[in-house]
């Protein structure tokens, strides 16, 4: 525990100046965890076979180039441009045919590639144009996603008796869910009336903390899944205690996502 408490020090330490002064800077250390958290999932994923290296050079170069994307705007609106995807798909599916060596490389590893750079690349990029659009947003996220797994813990050690999933994540209770979710609707919601904006219905913004809280917990678990079919107890040891980048922001990924949805419907 001690391990853990020094580590979280440590990462607030690194993360909130960067959080602070948002633009470039920000941008370019989002991209950098895109990186380290891209390298985790491709290493879990290369546990069953090994990806061509140039492709891994690719994939990491394309997911700077996503972080990066409209990392000065402040416009908080869709730009994807499918001509990117089709030139990813052309990029990672090509190779197929002219290895022509499923031993080397296959339509599965072309489609972990593919799901691994988009997933990790849109995410992180997402962070970066919420931080430009609104830094109170982005914190009101941290703020869901941190309280939450806090107190999910805390609240599992003490009186978690009920098991929620045991098959992917033995560790987690019912009774962990239930207080993490709580208490992390209750600080977030507090911080988004009180900073943000407090002309809306408190009961809409109750429930949609609430619901993204769940989102934080279910994106928690889905990479605890991932985890446990690659036999992998964290995605890596870069922070002591907590694991690596994924087992850091795996909820605030979920949360994001969930978040984009809601936004311009409740928020």
């Amino acid at each position: 525990m001690k391990t853990r408490v020094i580590s979280a020090i440590v990462i607030v330490i690194l993360f909130v100046p960067f959080l602070i002064i948002g633009g470039l800077p920000f941008a370019i250390f989002m991209s950098l965890l895109a990186l380290g958290a891209l390298y985790e999932l491709i290493k879990v994923c290369e546990s069953k076979k090994k990806f061509p290296v140039f492709l891994k050079g690719i994939a990491y170069l394309l997911v700077i180039a996503f972080c990066m994307n409209h990392f000065d705007s402040i416009e908080f609106s869709s730009n994807f441009d499918y001509r990117v995807m089709a030139g990813i798909l052309f990029i990672f599916l090509a190779p197929i045919v002219f290895m022509d060596d499923f031993d080397r490389y296959h339509f599965v590893d072309a489609l972990s590639l593919i799901g691994s750079l988009l997933f990790i690349g849109l995410s992180f990029n997402l962070i970066v144009l919420i931080r430009n659009f609104d830094l109170n947003y982005l914190i009101y996220l941290l703020l869901i996603t941190t309280i939450t797994d806090t107190f999910a813990l805390i609240s599992g050690k003490l009186v978690g008796r009920h098991k929620l999933c045991p098959k992917i994540s033995p560790g987690k209770t019912v009774e962990g869910l239930v207080g993490g979710v709580l208490m992390g609707t209750f600080v977030a919601t507090a911080f988004y009336y009180t900073v943000i904006q407090s002309n809306i219905s408190l009961v809409l913004v109750i429930l949609a903390t609430a619901g993204l809280s769940l989102v934080g917990q279910l994106g928690d678990l889905v990479f605890s899944a991932i985890k446990r079919y690659y036999k992998v107890k964290d995605f890596s040891n870069l922070i002591p205690g907590h694991g690596g980048v994924l087992d850091r922001f795996d909820s605030l990924i979920f949360v994001t996502f969930a978040f984009i949805i809601l936004k311009g419907i409740l928020f």
